[in-house]
């Protein structure tokens, strides 16, 4: 390692031999400024993905400024994930913090083998996974208007018709909440079913149209489930689109969610 430079840490890979570089799905250069990806081995079987960087550019001071700047911050992270995901085929990929830097290789295998424990727990857990991503929005004007029954919304223009359909839309919105909450919970349980584990982060019950999601979730799904998980939220998602709600599947992605305690 030259002199001023840092190890930069992307991952922990699991896998039964060493990754050839060379063959791995077009590992990419990483960090600006930082030096090709190699390996470090960790123990049989326990790999780190890592780079020297310039400590002129990623020293402390220096990461203390950029993380002011969310151009500097964005450009960082999508090389720090592109690297991880390249790994995504190997037995298993632990994907390290963004910004993970150690003085040396030498204090970064010291580092990881302390944590030994805790990196046999996270493997043993992904190993042979994917994570999945799965996003729920809601149309609130389409949802609204699926609710209120046809023959109210063809009703003539008399001032009765009129109370009732204005009647009838508010009963409408009252109920698409709870609607909302039993759509995504049951789709939660569905979805949790063909996972071997499955995290939800908070969202609001009722956004409106491009707003934040009904339901914002992660699951970790064995590889050899993957195509059936697929379309079951195909599936999902045609069922749900008929009553205004949108569902979007991201992935495979690295078990991002699932290596942080």
């Amino acid at each position: 390692m030259a002199k001023g430079t840092g190890t930069y840490v992307y991952c922990v890979v699991a896998a039964p031999r060493a990754p050839r570089l060379s063959t791995v799905s077009r590992v990419p250069a990483g960090l600006p400024g930082a030096g090709r990806v190699r390996l470090l081995d960790l123990e049989r079987g326990r790999y780190l993905v890592v780079a020297d960087v310039p400590l002129a550019r990623y020293g402390e001071a220096a990461i203390h400024r950029g993380l002011s700047d969310l151009e500097w911050v964005s450009r960082a992270a999508v090389a720090h994930e592109v690297v991880v995901e390249s790994f995504i085929d190997a037995t298993a990929v632990l994907p390290m913090k963004l910004l993970t830097i150690f003085n040396s290789d030498e204090r970064a295998l010291e580092h990881i083998r302390a944590d030994r424990s805790r990196i046999d727990a996270l493997v043993k857990r992904v190993a042979n996974h994917y994570e999945w991503g799965v996003r729920v929005v809601l149309d609130r004007t389409r949802a609204a208007e699926a609710a209120v029954p046809a023959r109210t919304r063809a009703a003539g223009a008399s001032g009765v018709a009129y109370l009732s359909r204005k009647k009838a839309q508010r009963d409408a919105s009252t109920e698409l909440a709870e609607r909302a909450r039993e759509a995504v919970a049951a789709l939660y349980d569905r979805l949790s079913a063909q996972s071997r584990v499955a995290r939800r982060r908070a969202a609001t019950e009722l956004p409106a149209h491009g707003g934040p999601p009904l339901l914002d979730a992660a699951f970790l799904v064995p590889r050899s489930r993957s195509k059936t998980f697929r379309a079951l939220a195909a599936r999902e998602a045609r069922a749900l689109s008929r009553h205004g709600y949108g569902l979007t599947l991201t992935g495979p992605w690295p078990p991002y969610t699932f290596v942080q305690d």
